[in-house]
């Protein structure tokens, strides 16, 4: 799995046909779509990623320190923090630019597979943190963010 983080002070997403229906098995009724001080975490699963990657992968990030302390220096994690979280599904994150102009994704898991696996990966966030903010796996989004810092920073469980 892969993950683009963003540390932001808001972030929200909107889903381009305007469907905001429910995000089933994860979120009821009406899921959350924006978010104050947190992470945007952008989440591309690989064809041979599993559960085992999305737990190793949240670990890591729910513990991440970044966020600064009251001396400016990171060393505060999301919950020392109180931050929040927006996971946005982007199997783009696995393109392959290696030859011609035009990217590949044959790296990228199938999207049923891929799917589930975003779905166990904001499980495991939501368990964490109570509540989420989520996309819409597969619909064609638009993210809004105000990054603070800049800071981003880009995770790959095959290097974890």
């Amino acid at each position: 799995m892969r993950a683009l983080l963003q540390r932001v002070t808001s972030a929200s997403v909107a889903i381009q046909d305007g469907t905001e229906g429910t995000f089933s098995g994860i979120i009821e009724g009406e899921p959350r779509r924006a978010i104050k001080r947190g992470l945007v975490v952008f989440l591309g699963v690989g064809e041979d990623d599993s559960e085992a990657e999305a737990e190793r992968l949240w670990r890591k990030i729910s513990r991440l320190r970044i966020f600064d302390d009251e001396n400016g220096k990171t060393n505060l994690s999301l919950a020392d923090v109180d931050g929040e979280v927006l996971v946005v599904s982007q199997f783009t994150l696995f393109a392959n630019c290696r030859r011609g102009n035009r990217p590949s994704f044959t790296e990228a898991g199938n999207p049923q597979k891929a799917r589930e696996l975003y779905r166990h990966f904001c499980q495991l966030a939501q368990n964490d943190l109570g509540s989420i903010a989520v996309g819409e796996f597969g619909a064609d989004m638009h993210v809004s963010i105000e990054n603070s810092g800049p800071f981003t920073i880009w995770l790959d469980t095959n290097e974890l």
